[in-house]
């Protein structure tokens, strides 16, 4: 019965249409779950849409708890104490917790409500356990985690510098470091918001060099998970042929 329950609970096979018919459920779930969050107050409707969602991941908090030695290679009795400490548990719960009503009137008292209830963003990531192909570009991205642990270092060793040189350079313009690394951190996604800029020629000129080998640091890792994408697929195919 539990490694049925197992079966159905996780990512389905083609063949498995019960465990077909709970994933999409379930994404159905998580996207009207998500729907409270477009309002800045949760009355009628919306209050109970976001309590039935959370009574449904609790549910499917606690199947997976049930059948957690199916998941793990540990001991059953060392993987149930094991598995609300692994990553997606954690997201779960606290995507969870928001929508307990005690603990969302203890929060309101304090500034800290607002991002306490942004948690229930989280259950977004709950999205990964129903979808196949999210699920290869997780494993992707745990086989590549060494070039793009790589990819990272050299992306934080980029804002740094090019924030130290531009808030050397202009510091009238920089007021703090941190403006500075929230520059560099700008220029290196491309998105360039416009609200501080270097003004001299000196700084634009770096802005610019910067600029160029941002473009580099931020094609790198999605080369790296398109390409382990594309022998997954083909690993994949191949297996099932």
């Amino acid at each position: 019965m539990r490694k049925r329950i197992y079966e159905i609970i996780n990512a389905a096979n083609d063949q498995d249409t019960l465990s077909t018919i709970y994933d999409a459920f379930m994404i159905v779930v998580i996207v009207i779950s998500l729907i409270p969050l477009n309002f800045k107050e949760e009355t009628g409707v919306l209050f109970w849409m976001d309590k039935v969602c959370a009574g449904i991941f609790i549910i499917d908090y606690l199947l997976r708890w049930m059948t957690a030695d199916f998941a793990s290679d540990k001991e059953p009795i060392l993987a149930f104490v094991c598995y609300p400490f692994t990553f997606m548990a954690i997201v779960d719960l606290l995507s969870i917790l928001p929508s307990l009503t005690i603990l969302n009137q203890g929060f309101k008292v304090m500034r800290l409500f607002r991002m306490f209830r942004a948690l229930r963003v989280l259950r977004v990531a709950k999205v990964i356990r129903y979808s196949k192909n999210l699920q290869i570009i997780m494993n992707v991205i745990k086989k590549a985690k060494k070039p793009l642990a790589m990819v990272g270092i050299l992306a934080i060793g980029y804002v740094y510098i090019s924030a130290l040189i531009i808030f050397n350079v202009e510091p009238d313009t920089f007021g703090t470091m941190f403006d500075a690394v929230y520059w560099a951190m700008v220029s290196l996604t491309t998105v360039g918001y416009g609200d501080i800029y270097p003004v001299s020629w000196i700084g634009r000129a770096i802005a610019m060099i910067s600029s160029f080998f941002g473009i580099a640091v931020v094609a790198l890792p999605a080369g790296i998970i398109t390409a382990g994408y594309m022998k997954e697929i083909v690993d994949d195919n191949e297996s099932e042929e």
